[in-house]
């Protein structure tokens, strides 16, 4: 199965109320998963094409979407989200409610998409990879003086690093100067995203 959405994939507007109330369950129990907190701000979730599928899904629905152009144009958009073998790929989200956190913190994590970093392993052993930037994403939201409230990155691993990351401890963490928070990935999540190689 090809990673990549296309047309056939997204069901029409009549066809997608049938099976929606299914489906979003399936996406609920999947994003339990996947959604991981750092600290009190930052929550990553996980994408995959089940998540990505139920995000174009939603969108089409809202805006009401019934000619192909509108569908290409979501799918455009959605697909660089999709990971590819061996991949990792991450929504990034400052949940920030109040416009006093707004203020705060949208200039304090300036350049927080970068510093997103999965260890691998446990001691000496231990390996370190750096998340990547989606080139798009990069060039409409990096400022110098201030950050969006959501991000788009991934990680990219090796055949080895993919075996240790199942074997192994892996913890998901941010290093940013002003924000530096942690948290190990279950055995239940490890799984989830290793079934992601799997399929492409």
């Amino acid at each position: 199965m090809s990673p990549t959405l296309g047309p056939a994939d997204i069901s029409d507007l009549r066809a997608y109320e049938r099976e929606r109330d299914t489906f979003r369950a399936e996406v609920i129990a999947l994003k339990r998963l996947r959604r991981i907190a750092l600290g009190p701000i930052v929550t990553v979730v996980f994408e995959n094409r089940t998540t990505v599928r139920f995000q174009i899904q939603e969108m089409v629905r809202a805006e009401r979407m019934i000619t192909d152009e509108q569908v290409q144009g979501e799918l455009d958009a959605y697909n660089p989200l999709i990971p590819g073998p061996g991949e990792l790929s991450m929504t990034l989200f400052l949940e920030l409610t109040s416009e006093e956190q707004l203020r705060e913190w949208l200039s304090k994590l300036v350049g927080i998409e970068t510093s997103v970093v999965l260890r691998i392993g446990d001691g000496p052993g231990t390996e370190e990879v750096r998340c990547e930037v989606e080139e798009g994403h990069a060039s409409q939201l990096t400022r110098d003086e201030t950050t969006a409230s959501v991000h788009y990155v991934r990680i990219r691993l090796t055949p080895e690093q993919r075996g240790r990351f199942v074997a192994e401890r892996a913890v998901l963490a941010t290093d940013h100067p002003a924000y530096q928070h942690e948290a190990e990935l279950s055995e239940a999540t490890k799984a989830s995203l290793a079934a992601d190689w799997a399929i492409v």
